[in-house]
């Protein structure tokens, strides 16, 4: 921390040194552009929500290909982590976690749930709740925005919060092609191809972009191929229409997760369960989508969207090889409508509907050593992998999932707004298990619904001035169950004889997250100082959690989800940017600190209270009450500089603590906090009128510590993906060429 408290009153003399600059042009908060609202001044400052926007300064702060240097550094609440190179990708915002899966506990390390993530307006998020994000090109992305805590109102199932992101959108009156290269240490590389052309009425964008690594450690590598296609359409005066394709080749190898002894001695030779078994994630997929807005006069218009998408993956861990094929479709349609009441008073809403399916199977397999292994030594990295075997599980899913909402502000005189609104969702799931013959002990059908998931939202807002803003809030989400929690297997028995046997968890109820949340926004003297600050508590009830049921002292016979206790998450987020610099006609065009600071005081409540066990003798309770959630740290922080100067030189730096963190929800193990260095310098500049050269040179973990891309929480003995040990060095090139 102490480290912190020197840059931070670096960053306090900056300021007090600026108020000595010229005065500058004054400006507003960010607009925001994705994310759904009810209010018709769409400005940050009129939104009474904790909203964070990233744009293309955050976005290529960093290496700009990741996308988790840019979260981790630039939105106080929320991380972004990995399991590999470029795969396995997880939001954590607020603490939530991701639901449950496996036998240990109450997170899951696996998959995304509790979010919902949109691109382009497309559900990245499933059907049934589960985000899978292998195969999104963070290399294109252009505009970043982040709903913080429950907003089941807007968004159906987002019990944690919502994550909206936009291609990069071609430039209107241009016409170019655009060549990116970009490569560094560990093997990588990348190289982007980009056409665009628009007009004031149309537009068009294609992107094909190569992505590969060798990692940093054995069995560690990357390749991505990714095509993005999409176009823009003004048909006329009232209505726009527009398209988004994409297609995306993931691949990725695991080398597993670090126990404890291995990463405390820098051992990141991984798991060699997850080697031998060729550890990977592969992912092909598409998506596709339409948008249409009509206005039919000024006070109405109507947004539509149709889309759809499907994938096939196939992954292999320490527990075998999983294939899985889905398909998810569906649209959402709303209304906008704003009325002028009197000279100073208006009404504006947005009512519509979200509705997606998802077909999908699955299939389970475990592996054997290859046949061409003729060996009986222990297996060593140089033997061949081994090999798909038998079939273990087959699941058929139908799921579907719609939400009816409705949201309206109320602006009043002196820049008093009242927002009230309401979402109602549900949730279906049919469940077929196609691998194990329906016996009278042992069901293979289950289908359920989650009904009158009601999720209100209300708050009030007071502007002032202009430059900032006070606000209060109450929203509700939710989360149901995902279609794994529901059968229970029980398996055979030699002592004493019990045939194998299946129920279904029917108990089970959704999550529930209510949050109450004040804040403040402002942009302050004249646009120079721009801040968001917002104090929440958030109670999550019902949350679900894995309990292993013991045949013995040392084994477990099977595990399942039940609904455990409450989570009570407060907490503290505070961002600001200063202009010191802004439009400068000097040397130094911009010179812009900032710093961002999050406090978290998570814990699961007091009745996080359960047992397991299947005889008196092997009973065991498990009490969570009044512990810290794992998986967060209590403290985190930023700041950092950006400077551009007028002969085209650029330079950023970065620096990030991190505090230490429980690994196990019993407290009983806990990760080191760390500290990060990170710079980047650069040039930009147009060369002969039609040339444009970006170069840059960036380094990250510039001291070389020691950290994780993402702990396994409740896992043991499995604990880390690690981070690379040394020093990341990377290098850009852009160059483009404008047609007009």
């Amino acid at each position: 921390m102490n480290r912190t408290l020197v840059v931070l009153s670096f960053f306090n003399f900056l300021f007090s040194t600026a108020f000595s600059q010229n005065t500058i042009k004054g400006k507003v908060l960010d607009t925001v552009e994705i994310t759904a609202t009810a209010g018709q001044n769409r400005s940050l400052l009129y939104q009474p929500a904790s909203i964070a926007t990233l744009k293309t300064t955050e976005l290529k702060r960093g290496q700009g290909i990741f996308l988790d240097d840019a979260i981790n550094g630039n939105v106080p609440g929320v991380s972004m982590q990995r399991r590999s190179v470029s795969g396995g990708q997880q939001f954590n915002i607020r603490g939530y976690g991701n639901g449950t899966r496996g036998a240990r506990g109450i997170s899951s390390n696996f998959d995304g749930q509790g979010y919902k993530v949109y691109l382009n307006g497309i559900p990245v998020t499933d059907a049934e709740g589960i985000t899978l994000l292998d195969d999104i090109d963070y290399g294109s992305i252009g505009n970043v925005e982040i709903i913080k805590g429950p907003a089941g109102t807007l968004y159906g199932q987002a019990i944690a919060g919502v994550v909206n992101l936009k291609m990069v959108q071609p430039e209107k009156g241009k016409t170019a092609v655009q060549q990116d290269v970009m490569v560094g240490n560990y093997g990588l590389q990348r190289y982007t191809t980009r056409v665009q052309t628009a007009t004031d009425h149309s537009a068009l964008l294609v992107s094909y972009a190569k992505q590969r690594s060798d990692g940093f450690s054995m069995h560690n590598r990357s390749n991505k191929d990714f095509v993005n296609v999409l176009t823009e359409f003004e048909l006329n005066q009232k209505q726009r229409l527009s398209t988004y394709f994409s297609y995306t080749n993931s691949y990725d190898e695991r080398l597993g997760e670090l126990t404890l002894d291995q990463y405390a001695a820098k051992d990141y030779s991984g798991n060699i369960e997850y080697i031998k078994r060729n550890g990977h994630s592969h992912v092909s997929s598409f998506r596709g989508g339409m948008e249409h807005t009509y206005n039919f006069n000024e006070s109405i218009y109507n947004t539509t969207a149709v889309f759809g998408s499907g994938y096939r993956s196939d992954a292999s861990s320490a527990g075998g090889w999983t294939d899985k094929t889905a398909v998810n479709y569906g649209f959402r349609s709303s209304f906008g409508t704003k009325f002028l009441l009197n000279d100073a008073i208006s009404l504006s809403g947005i009512t519509g509907i979200e509705m997606q399916g998802q077909v999908a199977q699955t299939v389970g397999y475990n592996m054997k050593q290859n046949p061409a292994d003729t060996t009986t030594t222990p297996w060593v990295l140089g033997k061949p992998y081994w090999v798909v075997n038998a079939s273990t599980s087959n699941m058929f899913t139908v799921t579907g999932t719609s939400t009816l909402f409705t949201e309206w502000t109320l602006a009043l005189p002196h820049q008093f707004s009242l927002t009230a609104g309401v979402g109602v969702s549900r949730q279906r799931v049919s469940l077929d298990d196609r691998f194990n013959p329906e016996t009278a002990a042992k069901p293979s059908h289950y289908d359920t619904s989650y009904k009158q998931m009601v999720s209100p939202h209300v708050a009030i807002n007071k502007v002032f001035n202009e430059e900032l803003s006070v606000y209060a809030a109450y929203s509700r989400g939710y989360k149901a169950p995902a279609s794994a929690y529901f059968f229970i297997t029980t398996p055979v028995v030699t002592a004493p004889a019990t045939p194998a046997s299946g129920r279904i968890n029917s108990s089970l109820k959704p999550e529930v997250g209510d949050q109450f949340e004040i804040g403040t926004k402002g942009a302050l003297y004249k646009g120079r100082l721009a801040y968001q600050l917002s104090l929440f508590h958030t109670k999550f009830s019902n949350k679900m959690t894995t309990v292993a049921v013991q045949l013995n002292s040392t084994t477990t016979a099977y595990s399942y989800v039940v609904n455990g206790g409450d989570q009570v998450h407060n907490g503290m987020e505070t961002s600001l940017k200063w202009f010191v610099v802004k439009d400068g006609h000097g040397l130094f065009t911009s010179v812009a600190p900032f710093a961002n600071l999050t406090w978290s005081d998570f814990n699961y409540g007091n009745n996080f209270i359960f047992q397991t066990g299947t005889t008196t003798g092997n009973i065991t309770t498990t009490d969570y009450s009044k512990k810290s959630v794992a998986g967060v740290p209590k403290i985190t922080t930023n700041a950092g500089i950006d400077v551009t100067t007028k002969p085209g030189l650029y330079a950023s730096m970065m620096y990030s603590y991190r505090s230490d963190v429980f690994i196990t929800s019993d407290g009983a193990n806990k990760s080191s906090s760390y500290n990060l260095l990170n710079g980047k310098i650069g040039f930009h500049r147009n060369i002969m009128r039609r040339f444009e050269l970006d170069a840059s040179f960036g380094v990250n973990n510039i001291t070389k510590v020691q950290y994780p891309l993402m702990i396994f929480v409740n896992q043991l003995p499995d604990a880390y993906l690690p981070a690379p040990l040394n020093t990341v060095v990377f290098g850009g090139l852009e160059l483009r060429y404008n047609f007009n």
